[in-house]
């Protein structure tokens, strides 16, 4: 595909998006960048393009949505909720109604599987194809291009896209039809939720048991209670340093749509439900933007009262 010199349009350069974006230009594609705040997108270009002395890639900053899709490929998106995806979809101005025939568009954003299913519909009924592929590894795995890309859609449009998404991608899997990417999303967030949790339980029991959590740490990693969680965010969460990347405003976000689901299916998701509430505690005591290891704030601010 890269000897084709595809074109490819990439809307929404926040933490994400703009190394994925970065990686899609260093691998050779055209393409064209959109963020609604444009000072965004020129900065991305002055670090991807202005920087690269090679006059055989191209990229360019759009001015609007329908400038960035109309002549792409591939649509890539990728946004912070249900209303901000809504919003540079649909309309008059949106993607849906801006992209050529035939195009390709692929959604990263963490969105609701109701509206991941409504835009594959949409889509369909325009004559384009689109994916829903929420990612997993953080602002970490976006800038090494290692992310975890689950992908909801036809078998179909995910074989035209692989390529492209291997980009950034280091696992790149389709799980099954529209809406399964952010159903896996969702399986991956209530993993991550049970494992924060029990890491912050643990480590703050540890410390106020007088142990050398050092010693324990090295121990306990190589063993069976071992988790990424654990060798990434441990050491940090011990020093009292919550600036990752994922905060905690966007968990509550995640976990507000696997309770919807639940909900839908009639289950009851005690641990999910409960720890959404201690993430509403950290938010309403100003950590929304900390990164979701901060839950073990919580337990010292309640030892303190």
């Amino acid at each position: 595909m890269k000897q084709q010199k595809m074109k490819v349009a990439f809307i929404g350069l926040g933490v994400m998006g703009y190394p994925m974006a970065g990686h899609l230009y260093k691998a050779g594609y055209e393409i064209r960048v959109f963020n609604r705040h444009k000072d965004k997108a020129e900065k991305w270009f002055a670090e991807y393009v202005n920087s690269t002395d090679r006059p055989d890639f191209h990229a360019s900053v759009a001015d609007s949505i329908a400038q960035a899709c109309c002549t792409a490929d591939f649509v890539f998106t990728c946004v912070g909720n249900d209303e901000d995806l809504a919003e540079i979809m649909l309309g008059s101005a949106g993607v849906l109604e801006n992209c050529q025939q035939g195009a390709l568009i692929c959604d990263h954003t963490t969105s609701s599987a109701k509206l991941a299913r409504k835009l594959a519909e949409q889509a369909r009924n325009s004559g384009l194809d689109f994916l829903d592929a929420p990612v997993s590894g953080g602002q970490m795995g976006a800038q090494k291009g290692q992310l975890s890309i689950m992908v909801g859609g036809s078998q179909k449009a995910f074989d035209e896209v692989v390529d492209v998404l291997n980009c950034y991608g280091k696992t790149v899997r389709r799980i099954g039809e529209s809406g399964s990417g952010q159903l896996a999303k969702m399986v991956n967030q209530i993993c991550i939720t049970g494992i924060l949790q029990g890491l912050s339980e643990a480590l703050y029991f540890g410390k106020h048991a007088g142990l050398d959590l050092e010693k324990v740490l090295e121990v306990i990693s190589k063993g069976a209670a071992q988790s990424w969680q654990m060798d990434n965010r441990a050491a940090t969460m011990l020093k009292g340093e919550f600036d990752f990347g994922f905060a905690v405003d966007w968990m509550i976000k995640d976990l507000t749509f696997v309770l919807d689901e639940a909900q839908a299916m009639n289950m009851d998701l005690a641990l999910v439900k409960q720890v959404n509430e201690y993430y509403k505690e950290v938010q309403n005591s100003g950590g929304g933007r900390k990164d979701t290891s901060s839950l073990i704030t919580r337990l010292e601010k309640k030892s303190h009262e």
